[in-house]
């Protein structure tokens, strides 16, 4: 039995799900047994993120029978795992946080070790490293993550994490209440608690299960490209987010001034021919004009377009609005 008060729980288990109903009881059963073997006082929050099979009846179920222990927060429509870990992070009180996916491919004895590294060894966010991945998934989904990864370490600077999708990780209370997790940068946590400020991160090899019940709802190429481009979204915003005339208007007005630069030729060597008594077309016969003027009005569009951005990113509305059907 888990009796706790709001700021002094050990931890919260956060478990975003998608039709995992059969997961769900054995999950939880081996959570309670975890912490109650290790004296922790806990809550497990279950995300439902629009699933269409019975996952929601078995998170009502396991919160009537374990009331004040397990809490459970349904979406009415399918809106993927970062909305889904958002909403549990904000839901969430222990002290420390810890994410895992609700297949029973991550294990739940790994949690007090997690705990311990956050606690004790001082880390933000502790990342869980799935070292005997290969044997339990495809080489379309191992291929790509392997890649995946090798760009993820070049672009954040954050060398010593091998797997940043491993659900699987555990993080200081103020980091999970300091960032935003949205469309589909949960790849990413790691990098934007390092952009938030928390850039001691660690990783611990853990125990990767086989997958139970069910299939995989992430596999192959379409994930691996995503990935890709959120990578690049993220960088962009972390680099240029608040400050988007940095880059459009550096690129607009370079793209003037060349196009500028480029009519002054053109008038000049007109000038110069009509002075001298050479031949002289007409400056609008010449190609280079019309690419000069072209270079300049889209140097300018890129100028209004930094004005506009920074307009857009100082009046940005709350884009976290999610529906909630129900929540326990």
């Amino acid at each position: 039995m888990n009796i706790t008060s709001m700021g002094n729980m050990d931890v919260s288990v956060v478990v975003p799900l998608y039709n995992e109903e059969e997961s769900l009881s054995e999950l939880y059963a081996w959570i309670a047994r975890v912490m109650d073997e290790n004296r922790l006082s806990y809550e497990v929050i279950f995300v439902d993120d629009g699933s269409t099979d019975a996952s929601w009846s078995v998170v009502r179920r396991l919160e009537k029978e374990n009331a004040g222990v397990v809490r459970g927060i349904r979406f009415r429509r399918n809106y993927g795992k970062s909305p889904a870990l958002y909403c549990g992070f904000a839901k969430a009180v222990g002290e420390v946080v810890v994410t895992m996916d609700a297949d029973l491919q991550d294990s739940p004895d790994e949690i007090p070790e997690l705990r311990r590294m956050v606690l004790e060894d001082g880390y933000d966010l502790v990342s869980g490293y799935k070292m005997n991945r290969s044997q339990g998934d495809p080489l379309s989904k191992t291929i790509p993550t392997k890649l995946f990864n090798a760009t993820a370490r070049a672009v954040s600077g954050i060398r010593n994490l091998h797997d940043f999708n491993c659900g699987l990780k555990a993080y200081r209370r103020e980091v999970v209440k300091n960032i935003e997790v949205y469309g589909e940068m949960h790849r990413y946590i790691p990098y934007l608690a390092k952009n938030a400020g928390f850039s001691r991160i660690g990783e611990k090899r853990v125990h990767h299960q086989a997958r139970k019940f069910g299939k995989s709802k992430f596999m192959g190429w379409n994930r691996f490209v995503n990935g890709y481009l959120d990578l690049l979204t993220l960088w962009f915003l972390s680099s240029f987010g608040t400050k988007p005339m940095h880059v459009f208007g550096f690129i607009g007005t370079l793209m003037f001034v060349l196009g500028f630069v480029a009519v002054l030729v053109v008038g000049v060597t007109k000038l110069y021919c009509l002075s001298v008594g050479l031949p002289h077309p007409r400056v609008t016969d010449t190609p280079y004009f019309y690419i000069s003027l072209t270079t300049m009005i889209l140097g300018t569009q890129l100028f209004v377009a930094g004005f506009l951005g920074e307009l857009v990113s100082r009046n940005s509305p709350e884009r976290n609005k999610y529906q909630i059907a129900e929540e326990l």
